[in-house]
């Protein structure tokens, strides 16, 4: 994924091609669906556009019920005719799907990054990939009954595990003992949709990136952990940085204790063999289903025992922002799921700074962030995978979908 597939989409230059109008449709859609609302006379001047091509891309997007426009509107403060406001439909949203060890969370996106509706399938363990179609199926079937106003773009699939992004193969899954599943390929032919899938935790990135603690950084680290272990990514120089297979971004298996557990990887010592969340929800008496309410528990507990297991995560997870820090130099560390919550409940107790150890010139500056999209972040991420091809040609793509 290049710099521009994190941020607005430029401008082509060029004759009046068919290419030209695509490139130009996608660059006022995309800035529509990551900035906002926009008024015609802003969306003229962003793309350096002239009037009335700019006119005709709106209108174009209006027919294919991407966006609504509101003729009578008068930016506050404005004198003088007014300029209309264009905004993302209701008309076109995604399914997002989000298996955890845990659950099986299916959600609803539209456009711009919202969250039109969640569901939460509670499982017993891991399960197969086949098992794992089955649920996010029958998820799906059962949010969209009835939906009948809203058209599907498509699938995005936040894994918790290294796929590869060409066609979806989930290549390692080490919690579910997937190894080279068809995913993307298995729930396209369960549900008819077309399917796109991809790490869940580089999609948290995607998302905070595009929408919320990341938005506008180019020098950015990002942690997360969740019921599935703990993932990240970097952007470096305003590109994400992949790595040679795409799979860059493995913080949960930063080494942070020579005597450690057991990993799921096949070593010993990882971060996310010795800090996850069931402990951590354990120690303050909540539930899985209760994750988004950790970070207040620990904040409130003064349980000494529940303290202590938050003082010996947290050191943990000073040695793995250490690191990163160190090596990447960002301007900004993002923290996301339960890592925002230990890092919170931590804090409260008077825990040292987390980079307090980091080399004073790389730490110098340094902005900690906790995600701002919370337990959506996976969805809305999934979700861009969708709308990152909905964007580039919607038309062609608006063709393919339900």
């Amino acid at each position: 994924m290049s710099a521009s597939e994190l941020s607005t989409v430029r401008p082509a230059t060029g004759g009046a091609t068919d290419a030209l109008r695509r490139s130009n449709l996608a660059t006022v859609l995309g800035m529509v669906h990551r900035d906002g609302a926009l008024t015609r006379s802003d969306l003229t001047r962003l793309t350096g556009l002239n009037r009335s091509t700019v006119g005709d891309l709106v209108a174009e997007l209006q027919g294919l019920g991407l966006v609504e426009v509101d003729e009578a509107h008068v930016a506050p403060g404005r004198a003088g005719r007014p300029s209309p406001l264009v905004k993302v439909s209701d008309g076109v949203a995604a399914v997002a799907v989000n298996p955890e060890v845990d659950a099986v969370i299916v959600g609803l996106v539209g456009l711009g990054g919202r969250v039109l509706k969640r569901v939460r399938i509670e499982t017993a363990s891991a399960r197969s990939a086949a098992e794992t179609v089955t649920l996010a199926s029958a998820g799906i079937a059962g949010m969209l009954a009835g939906e009948t106003r809203v058209r599907i773009a498509g699938i995005g699939v936040a894994v918790p595990g290294q796929v590869r992004l060409s066609d979806g193969m989930v290549r390692e899954a080490t919690h579910f003992g997937w190894v080279d599943e068809p995913l993307a390929a298995m729930l396209g032919a369960a549900t008819g949709l077309r399917v796109w899938a991809a790490n869940a935790a580089v999609l948290g990135l995607r998302a905070e990136s595009a929408f919320g603690a990341g938005r506008g950084v180019d020098d950015l680290v990002y942690m997360i952990g969740g019921a599935s272990g703990v993932g990240g990514g970097v952007i470096s120089g305003g590109r994400l940085l992949t790595g040679a297979a795409g799979y860059a971004g493995e913080f949960g298996h930063t080494f942070v204790r020579s005597d450690g557990r057991d990993c799921s990887c096949g070593s010993r010592g990882c971060l996310e063999a010795e800090v996850t969340q069931a402990e951590l929800l354990a120690s303050v008496g909540l539930a899985s289903s209760d994750a988004a309410r950790l970070g207040d528990a620990l904040e409130a507990s003064d349980d000494p025992a529940a303290v202590e297991i938050a003082a010996r995560d947290y050191a943990y997870l000073r040695i793995a922002c250490r690191n990163a820090v160190n090596v990447f130099n960002p301007s900004v560390l993002v923290l996301g799921g339960f890592l925002a919550a230990l890092y919170r409940g931590a804090r409260a107790h008077d825990a040292a700074d987390l980079l307090e150890e980091v080399v004073h010139s790389s730490r110098d500056g340094v902005e900690i962030r906790e995600a701002a999209l919370g337990t959506d972040q996976m969805l809305i991420g999934a979700a861009e995978l969708v709308f990152a091809d909905l964007i580039s040609d919607p038309a062609r793509a608006l063709a393919g979908a339900a």
